[in-house]
């Protein structure tokens, strides 16, 4: 999983920087996100993550916010049921760096960044059993990593993806400026 994680950053730098450019773009102080999607690859569990985050330009192409991602798994057999339930919750703080990479497109925009937050994990089942999961993935502090991109569908709807540490390896989503 490491491997295809590098790989396909490598690939995402390589493409950015064969990008041509024209006049450089620059996330304005005061720039609003609100991002809704859901993760592929997980990195402590099976299942799809859904999560949001927001953002918050403090300065000229830095962002401040936070995000929370939900998921949840469980298997029924033989009238057995359980789940595990897994919530994180974190501030996050990301540079975006398309002026430095003069990109001439003025609706894309690449980012890369970091986040700090908590993650919470439980387990449940039909049979009275309930409490924290073991795993060492389960209840604690977590940095993350991500690096991703947003392509401007209009002036206030985009999409996004990123690649990183946290809940998924990839994500995937619709961006909402305002």
């Amino acid at each position: 999983m490491k491997k295809l994680t590098l790989l396909t950053l490598l690939a995402w730098l390589i493409a950015v920087a064969m990008m041509p450019s024209a006049k450089a773009q620059t996330i304005e102080k005061g720039t609003k996100f609100l991002n809704a999607g859901i993760g592929l690859g997980t990195y402590t569990y099976r299942g799809i993550p859904i999560g949001a985050s927001f953002e918050y330009t403090v300065k000229d192409n830095i962002s401040v916010g936070g995000s929370f991602d939900f998921a949840r798994y469980g298997h029924n057999s033989g009238g057995y049921k359980w789940n595990h339930t897994f919530l994180y919750f974190s501030a996050r703080g990301t540079y975006h760096f398309g002026e430095i990479l003069n990109i001439s497109d003025s609706k894309f925009n690449p980012y890369a960044g970091l986040s700090l937050g908590f993650r919470t994990s439980s387990y449940r089942d039909n049979a009275g059993n309930s409490g924290d999961y073991y795993s060492p993935y389960g209840n604690s502090v977590f940095l993350g990593l991500h690096v991703g991109s947003r392509y401007m569908l209009s002036e206030k709807i985009g999409a996004y993806g990123e690649i990183g540490y946290g809940v998924s390896v990839l994500r995937l989503g619709v961006s909402v400026k305002f």
